[in-house]
């Protein structure tokens, strides 16, 4: 009896979290077909999801058995998608083609997060939902904001109501972008560069520099990564902010070095310098690791979007969404002038 229980005890470990793990990736899946819908399609996959995890969760919860499968995407599976999201960046062609637009990429980055965060003081918005959309707006969406979170120890539905609100406003405004292209006095380059140090998300970037053609994508693409390339400074910058403003609380003080962020740093040296020079690198490679990674980044972000409740949203949200729209505005029309 005991040789058999003990054979029974894996067992209820490895189902919940097989379970839990498998929940929220069927819970992906559905944001992955909604996002095939007219009109979702314009919101993606990734919004899709977590708002179908939040209405799920409001509606019929989910069994608690199931909650380590859940935490272990909201953060293990995260973490892993941050790390294959450094093979997105190619160092050599951002210190060899674009130090200009790196420059401009730094003003972003500091001008979003700080105004950002200076009108949620005016709105007395929550600071920590405020902070993470202004480093979304100025890095590069909901992977800046996953790997910034640990470090500023955000609550999982903080960090979920940050990643649905930089999704939503970001696709909107790309869409926008498109709509006013044939009205704006810029040449496919420009509005290239426009798209790429002014919008949120790489696939944003995407969506709007294409109405330019090939070369607007690729200089918008460019400005992009160079953003995506100062979320590592950026990581170290907080961690170091963060120590300075615990030190005098020695339990808070302990702040988890972000192991991920060497993961990703790696992924990106590999990715610059070793695929496709050292090692071969076909497309249907990098199109499935670039499959892989935007699964995993679904399904964690699934399962942070499990843990938001309604009150949450009518409560934290509102006044962050509004300092966030009004700093991307501002940010669209300071890029505007600069490019």
């Amino acid at each position: 009896m005991e040789k058999q229980q003990e054979r029974k005890k894996p067992q209820s470990i490895g189902t919940p979290m097989v379970g839990g793990i498998a929940f929220t990736f069927l819970i992906a899946f559905l944001g992955f077909w909604l996002a095939k819908v007219p009109g979702f399609n314009m919101v993606g996959q990734l919004a899709c999801a977590i708002i179908i995890a939040i209405i799920f969760r409001q509606i019929f919860g989910y069994p608690e058995a199931i909650r380590p499968g859940i935490a272990f995407s909201s953060k293990r599976l995260l973490r892993a998608a941050i790390i294959l999201y450094g093979l997105k960046l190619n160092i050599a062609v951002v210190l060899q083609d674009g130090l200009g637009l790196l420059a401009k990429d730094v003003g972003v980055i500091i001008f979003a997060i700080l105004v950002t965060v200076w009108l949620a003081k005016r709105l007395k918005a929550n600071p920590t939902i405020s902070l993470l959309v202004g480093v979304g707006t100025g890095v590069c969406g909901a992977a800046a904001i996953a790997a910034v979170a640990p470090i500023i120890k955000s609550k999982d539905e903080d960090t979920a109501i940050s990643v649905g609100i930089i999704a939503l406003v970001g696709t909107v405004f790309a869409i926008a972008y498109t709509l006013i292209r044939p009205l704006l006095p810029l040449t496919d380059i420009e509005f290239g560069t426009w798209s790429g140090i002014s919008l949120h998300e790489i696939a944003q970037v995407i969506l709007a520099a294409d109405v330019g053609g090939e070369d607007a994508l690729a200089i918008g693409l460019l400005a992009k990564l160079g953003r995506v390339f100062l979320l590592i400074p950026l990581c170290f910058i907080f961690m170091y902010w963060m120590k300075r403003k615990t030190a005098g609380d020695s339990a808070a003080a302990k702040i988890e070095f972000p192991w991920f962020l060497i993961g990703f740093i790696i992924m990106s040296v590999i990715g610059s310098y070793i695929l496709g020079q050292a090692i071969p690198y076909p497309e249907g490679v990098k199109s499935f690791v670039t499959s892989v990674t935007s699964w995993l980044l679904t399904a964690a972000m699934v399962g942070l979007g499990l843990n938001v409740s309604l009150g949450d949203l009518r409560t934290k949200a509102l006044k962050p969404l509004i300092a966030m729209v009004i700093a991307s505005f501002l940010l669209s029309i300071l890029t505007f002038f600069i490019i």
